[in-house]
């Protein structure tokens, strides 16, 4: 079958919902935190000079830009398709270049001519480098896309906090450029020291925060899930981290060639008001908000909440159906989704959540809805009767729904 043939299949089989495969992404600057349920021998499946496995990218036709030892199709998802006795994968990304409008929207389609997000579980044992991902512009000139972010702290995966449950965000007001233009000229001298200019926050379950481009922050160790804009844009600020050292070649990622050794470029990467404005907090730290009343969801049969509502570029809800209840729920926009808690049954597909992944193995909580089927309902059952049915779901920019 040719690509396109493959995508109607798979569209077809599942009735408007494709099913993906786990798709796992190694960082060789991270050590993974054991919360993202694969098996204890598969966190280094790939070698220890490839780093260990910390992330698991959702509902992506975004690469992974992991330097010169990527894989191919790393950081692609992958649509499941059954034929017979056997499965057979392609790409989510084919499937989006063939089916177009008639998957992920005609208004998407003609905006975008791709799916514009992924998200991702972000799972490592201790905290990230302070480091930015670059505005549009600065972006543009690398052949990448600016990215916005957004983080929510699911409690089902965060049965530990790690070793740094804190994340640092832009600098304390009052920092002068100078001051962190210094800590970027000794970035190669040891710890340049670039956090005692930050200010941290201390992280919560079941909270998350706004991300947007242009704004140096160093991640906690919570167990995250990110939804972003579709692109792997960055540069790391920080030198040395959790007594890890980190490559100046990581300090000029995504740097145009005769930019490189130019610090005042690095500087113009920060959207600087962002970075000092002192009440950041305020403005970007997200509780849920549920969707309408909770007394009057709860008599239906369910939960729902945007947990990601900040960014014009994506967005995300957590819906939890109650046990033994049956819901049927509709968006006005395609979404990816991950099931985090319980089993029962999502439209025609069997939905369960998996208590461990071997590398490589298929799981049942993970699928793409289109958008007529979201639109028409997604029939979705609880068979416990004891267990909610908690989903996480993240749609692409523009969601009719958000205000």
């Amino acid at each position: 079958m040719n690509p396109k043939q493959l995508a109607e299949r798979a569209l077809e089989q599942g009735k408007g919902i494709l099913r993906l495969a786990p798709n796992w992404v190694p960082r060789s600057f991270c050590v993974p935190g054991r919360r993202i349920k694969l098996h204890p021998d598969d966190y280094y499946a790939l070698g220890g000079e490839r780093g260990g496995i910390d992330e698991r990218w959702f509902s992506s036709t975004t690469p992974a830009d992991n330097g010169p030892l990527t894989a191919p199709n790393e950081g692609l998802s992958k649509v499941v398709l059954r034929d017979g006795g056997h499965n057979l994968e392609f790409t989510l990304r084919d499937a989006v270049a063939e089916m177009k409008g008639a998957l992920i929207g005609e208004r998407l389609w003609k905006e975008h001519g791709s799916w514009p997000m992924y998200s991702k579980f972000f799972d490592n044992l201790g905290p990230l480098p302070h480091h930015v991902h670059h505005r549009e512009a600065h972006a543009a000139r690398v052949g990448q896309k600016g990215k916005p972010e957004a983080y929510y702290f699911p409690p089902q995966v965060n049965n530990h906090g790690g070793d740094f449950p804190f994340t640092f965000f832009g600098f304390q007001p009052g920092v002068t450029k100078d001051r962190v233009k210094e800590c970027l000229v000794n970035f190669t001298k040891g710890d340049n020291k670039i956090t005692n200019l930050s200010q941290a926050f201390r992280l919560e379950p079941g909270t998350g925060w706004d991300v947007p481009p242009g704004v140096l922050h160093a991640p906690g160790s919570l167990c995250t899930y990110e939804p972003q804009k579709a692109s792997d844009v960055y540069a790391m600020y920080q030198s040395l981290v959790n007594n890890q050292v980190i490559p100046d070649s990581l300090l000029w990622k995504d740097t145009p060639p005769e930019k490189k050794g130019d610090f005042d470029y690095l500087m113009d990467v920060l959207d600087w008001d962002l970075n000092v404005d002192p009440d950041f907090a305020g403005k970007h730290f997200m509780r849920p908000k549920p969707v309408k009343s909770p007394a009057a969801m709860s008599q239906e049969g369910y939960l729902e909440s945007w947990i990601c509502y900040k960014s014009d570029a994506f967005s995300a809800k957590e819906l939890t159906v109650l046990p033994g209840r049956t819901m049927t729920i509709k968006d006005p926009a395609a979404y990816g989704l991950i099931l985090m808690q319980g089993f029962g049954t999502l439209g025609v597909w069997q939905a369960s959540t998996p208590a461990l992944i071997r590398y490589g193995d298929l799981t049942d909580d993970e699928f793409f809805v289109g958008e007529a089927a979201a639109k028409e309902g997604v029939k979705i059952v609880n068979l416990s009767q004891t267990e909610p049915l908690v989903m996480l779901k993240h749609f692409g920019p523009g969601n009719p729904e958000l205000k």
